[in-house]
């Protein structure tokens, strides 16, 4: 007979995102995780494999539960260009948020941390950034075809200028102590977009 668990694997694998965006893949342990995740080293690895296996299922969830929301806020009905500048702007005010910044984005932590030395990682935030563009470039396409955005636009070249925007606002944020710093860029960027 199949023993049961006796913790909750979804209950557990959130709390291991939680504790490695905190802290990075690096600086977090196995007996980091054992602690916070409350469960033994034996049930870690049956359940998650690796602590990289367990920090790889701890990015997808991550990305589960961030594309959702971009994809509703990108993607309502009506205008799109005030859509995409919330989208600026609540990305800018994260970054320039003392509680928020101190953590950053996951996917951007995790670029910076692993991705130049770690291709399941690397794959896993190229998909997340290419899953971020096309959003920003499909409310762009939408919002020329809606007259909102000139004919002289690129929207694929705004969206890329845009998701680096975004990307750079999260590492700055992070460093910065200057919440004008991010804001002023946010707006300069938008700017690009009359």
């Amino acid at each position: 007979m199949a023993r049961t668990k006796e913790f909750d694997p979804d209950a557990a694998l959130q709390s291991a995102l939680e504790l490695f965006w905190r802290r990075g893949y690096e600086a977090t342990s196995m007996a980091d995780l054992v602690e916070h995740l409350g469960i033994g080293r034996a049930s870690i690895y049956a359940t998650f494999g690796s602590k990289h296996e367990l920090y790889l299922k701890a990015m997808d969830r991550y990305t589960e539960m961030r594309n959702p929301p971009l994809l509703a806020e990108l993607a309502q009905p009506g205008p799109a260009l005030p859509a995409v500048r919330a989208m600026v702007r609540r990305f800018a005010a994260e970054a320039a948020s003392a509680e928020k910044r101190a953590i950053g984005c996951f996917i951007t932590n995790t670029a910076a941390e692993l991705a130049p030395h770690d291709a399941a990682a690397a794959w896993r935030v190229e998909m997340s950034w290419e899953h971020v563009e096309t959003l920003l470039h499909s409310a762009l396409v939408r919002a020329q075809a809606q007259g909102e955005l000139s004919e002289d636009h690129d929207p694929r070249a705004l969206a890329r200028m845009l998701f680096v925007l975004l990307q750079g606002l999260r590492i700055v944020g992070k460093a910065s102590n200057d919440p004008a710093r991010v804001q002023d860029a946010a707006e300069q960027a938008l700017a690009l977009l009359d």
